[in-house]
This record gives structure tokens, sequence and C-alpha cells, in this order.
């Protein structure tokens, strides 16, 4: 029972951490003898991968072509990795996690540097698609120099896939969600997430207690040793910034180079409650940035010269579709979804004010293809949501009790109402979440007992941050930094926002991170690059509207 954390409320929550940590000790003994044996077992898979791909020259894994269901280029080559779901019985039942690859081009000579593992984040979402930015400028040189290696970790895609429910379910809309939630419908979320919780244990059954941070670092740790590295060159935006960081952590000896992009605030006290109501102000300041965006640009959009004028433009189309949905499938639901997407990318912006603009003038059509959830994907949303909500819900303990979420939000809401709701109903199957003896969180940073040959001092590691991010918001950069020590560089951009800085936005971050895989230097211990430009007004009818066009840096967990 997480009573201590239950009684908390939100201002305790955010500013006197120490005073609402449920008690160390609930399960204290028996989840650190079962932590100790499955890190004991991965130490043992990861050992007979290494001899195994020791043993021959392409490593430990067979890459063949693609499967169709990938949609991957020929170009990129799959593989497929076989682990415990329990590392605590390193023989017993076995999962599959797809893996990608594209080798190493050694464009201009350059000597192969190993290979380098992205995780995009989520949890939830797949990486399967990162060898395809092989093939774009900002990427060319470290593609020359690294095999780009991608996975779907264990849950997502065809790794093990979790479900919760139907996704045809989740299909379906519109979706009206009210500004403000009544207490009824307050209610009737709590019975959604309850059922939800179910759902995910009739679905799962006992296999629901193994996706966690820490089971994804002990397959982490045998894809290294499978890629035949002794050492981990790893990049790791949103979430992946905490695996990436966990696992330093654990294995800091096997830790070559680490990029983290967009860091999770890893305090072990926030892991994951906290965290969450600490995003209700950065989307907030996210929004803002949006809408002061739109109001600059007032002559291409007219949705209002101010800020608050544009909030009042929005205003009216949230009442619009809550009459009438846009499309016949586009309610208030779908219109908050489609309008996170602009919290987190900037890239967004001008179609999204471009959608607005073009529904007040009574055409509804871009909007409802914007929001308009798409049926042929909703599977791998489900997916998706069912990942995110199994690894944060295993990872930590959460308040059990209604009422202190509803106390929480409630407050938060007050001057962070644009996504505060949102968040709280997507997360709030942690509170009826049926396994027990739930994750103590890694404490970072900290040094624990050696494990096998990875015991050692960790190098020089590359964080990455934008100053105004929303869904990771900057202090968690300050605190990962902190965490893992004077080795730790940070680069910052400036008066940006956008989730997920590296890898084309910023030329001047690009460079860092470039250098730092390449040669394993960085620039200082804290650097700063102005921010990336804010994108143009255009319409709809221009085709950069659509988006840049270059593969996407994260998959977001779904919002309901």
């Amino acid at each position: 029972m997480l009573t201590p954390l239950a009684r908390c409320g939100v201002a305790a929550a955010v500013l006197s951490l120490t005073l609402c940590i449920p008690s160390p000790h609930a399960h204290a003994h028996s989840t650190a003898a079962s932590t100790a044996a499955a890190d004991a077992g991965a130490e043992l898979v990861a050992a007979r991968a290494a001899k195994a791909a020791g043993a021959r020259p392409s490593g430990a894994l067979d890459f063949r072509a693609c499967p169709a269901v990938e949609e991957l280029p020929s170009s990129v080559r799959c593989a497929t990795l076989r682990v415990p779901l329990d590392y605590a019985r390193p023989d017993g039942p076995r999962i599959s996690l797809t893996v990608s690859r594209v080798a190493a081009t050694r464009r201009g000579g350059a000597a192969r540097q190993g290979a380098l593992v992205y995780n995009p984040g989520g949890p939830g979402a797949s990486g399967m698609f990162f060898p395809l930015v092989a093939d774009l400028p900002e990427w060319q040189r470290i593609g020359a120099a690294y095999d780009l290696v991608g996975y779907a970790p264990r849950g997502v895609g065809r790794s093990a896939p979790l479900s919760c429910e139907d996704p045809a379910v989740r299909a379906k809309g519109p979706t009206q969600v009210p500004a403000e939630p009544s207490a009824a419908y307050k209610q009737q979320r709590v019975a959604g997430a309850r059922e939800y919780a179910r759902g995910c244990a009739q679905r799962a059954g006992a296999a629901l207690a193994y996706y966690t941070t820490l089971d994804n670092v002990r397959d982490l740790h045998v894809l290294r040793a499978a890629l035949g590295e002794e050492k981990l060159t790893f990049f790791g935006a949103s979430y992946g910034t905490y695996l990436g960081a966990v696992y330093a952590t654990v294995h800091p000896g096997r830790v070559r180079r680490m990029v983290l992009d967009s860091a999770v605030d890893p305090d072990p006290r926030r892991i994951w409650y906290v965290n969450n109501l600490g995003q209700a102000a950065g989307f907030e300041r996210r929004w803002y940035d949006f809408r002061a965006w739109a109001a600059r640009h007032h002559a291409a959009y007219r949705l209002g010269t101010t800020p608050e004028a544009v909030q009042a433009s929005y205003e009216r189309v949230r009442e619009a579709v809550a009459r009438t949905p846009a499309g016949g499938a586009v309610g208030t639901g779908e219109l908050q979804a489609a309008f996170l997407q602009a919290a987190y990318y900037d890239d967004v912006w001008p179609e999204r004010a471009a959608a607005l603009s073009a529904f007040l003038a009574g055409d509804a059509g871009p909007l409802a293809e914007q929001a308009r959830p798409d049926p042929e994907s909703a599977a791998s949303r489900e997916n998706a949501r069912a990942v995110y909500t199994a690894v944060l819900c295993n990872d930590a303990a959460w308040p059990a009790e209604w009422e202190t979420w509803d106390r929480d939000n409630t407050e938060l809401a007050r001057r962070a109402p644009f996504e505060t709701w949102a968040n709280a109903f997507l997360n709030l199957p942690c509170a009826y979440w049926p396994v027990h003896g739930r994750q103590q969180p890694v404490a970072v940073g900290a040094r624990p007992a050696p494990v096998g040959a990875g015991a050692a001092a960790l190098p020089r590691t590359l964080i990455v941050a934008a100053e105004r991010d929303g869904a990771t918001p900057y202090p968690g950069a300050l605190e990962l930094q902190r965490r893992l020590g004077a080795e730790a560089a940070l680069v910052t951009e400036k008066g940006a926002g956008a989730h997920g800085v590296v890898g084309g936005r910023n030329d001047c971050v690009d460079r860092h991170v470039e250098r730092y895989l390449l040669t394993g230097d960085t620039s200082g211990w804290r650097v700063t690059c102005a921010p990336h430009p804010e994108p143009a007004p255009v319409s709809l009818d221009d085709r950069a509207a659509r988006g840049t066009g270059k593969v996407p840096r994260a998959l977001l967990p779904p919002v309901v």
C-alpha cells in the first residue's frame, strides 16, 4: 500500500520530495534479491552472446533482408535477438527482439568505430527506422564510422508485443473531452483506468511484470554483446535518456560513448509520478510559445495578434468540434492530441495554425485530416500505449488513491490547464496496477557493487537539451549531469523547446554531437547553442507545411 505518497499533495510532492516517498522497505528484500538474480542472469546471457559473436565475423546476430512488415528498404538488414523473459531464469522462456542495421559506409576512408545503438524513447517507441538516417546529410560522417543499429524494445512492434485492449476500441471516434472535467467525468476515467489495468493483466498474464526499465537495460546489455561490442556506444532520446542513464549506472565499464538527448529527470524520487506532474508547466510554456508564434504571424493565419487572442480562436474551434465533430471523427479529444504535437515539435506549427485558420473560415477538411486517428495505425498506437503504461507502472510506486491524483492535478490545472488532465488520465492505470512488488527506481549515478567484468569508471558522456522543452523540462538535464558526474558534458539549445534536439534541427548541436561520437571529445562542461530558426508561416498548399520529410525523431506515447 502506497499510503505515504498517497497522502501527499502536489505542493509537497513537487517541492518537498523527501516527505512524499513511500517506504523503501515495503518490498526491499524481495526486490533486491530478484534484482540481483536477474542481473546475474543478464551477465550470463551477455557472456554467451559475446562468445557467439566472437565465433563468427558477423557477430551473433544473423542480419538478413527485413520482413515486409517492417517497411524498410533493402539497404537495411534485420535480425532477431533471443533474450529471457525473466532474467532471473536465464534458461527459462525466451522472447524475440527485432533489430535493424545499416553497416558503416566507411565513406571517405573513415575507420569503423563499432555499432551505434539507438533508442527513441516512449517507452513504447520502436527504433527500427533509425538506420534510415544514414542517408541524411547530418548523419553521413557518423554513418561512415558506425554501424547504425535500431531495435524494437521488449513489448514493442514484433518484439513480444504487449497489448492491453482491443485496438479497434481505441480507433473509434470522435472522443469528447471536457475542458474542465466534472466529478462524474472523472469517475468515468477512473473506471476506464481500472479496466485498462485489468486488460493489461488479462492479456499479458505473468509476463506483465517483466516490462521494466531494468529489463530494458538487461536487453541492451545482451544486444551490445551480440553485436560483438565490448562496450556500448548509445544514443537515447527522451525516455531513452533514462534507459541510458540506468545502463551507465549499472554497467559503467561497459559504456564507450553515450549521447542523451532531451533528458528525463532521473531523480528516483521523481520516477515517475512527480516527473509527470512536472510536465504540466512545461507543456503550458510550449503551448504559449505556439500561440505567441501564431500571433506574430496574424497576417498569415488571422488567429489574433496576441497569445490570448489565439487562445480564444482555439477555444472557438474546440467548442465547434464539441458540437459537431470535424469530418465526423475529430472531437475535443482528437483536437487536444493533435495540438499536443505543437507542444512537442515546432515543425508542425505552420500546419496546425493553418488548420485552425481554415476551420474558422469554414473549411474543416485540414483539421480533420491532421487530427483524425488513422485506423490502420490503431494497433501500433495501442501497442505503444500498453508498453508506455507497463514500463512506467512497473518501474516505481504510484499513488494508489484517486483523491491524491485529483488534488494534485486540480491544483496544477489552475495554472497549467493545457495538458494537465490529459496527462493525468493517461497515467492513471498506474494507480490500479495489478503487479505487486514493483521496482525501486535505480539511483542514477550511484555506483553499485561491481557486476561481472563491467565495473569501472563511467567515461565521458554528452547530454543535449532544449531550454524550453515541455516533455522533458530542462531541470532534468541539469540533474542528470549532476548525477553522472564531472565527465558528463551538457549542450543546451537556448530559447528553444522542440523535443529531440539532435539530427537536423540545429547545426551547432549536431556539430557537438558529431565531434563527440567521432572523437570522444566535448567542447566543455556546459556549452550553449543559439536556437534553431522558428518555422516560417506557410499555407496548407505549401508542401513545407507537411513537415521536413525527415525520419521522425521519436514516437510519442498516445494521449487519451
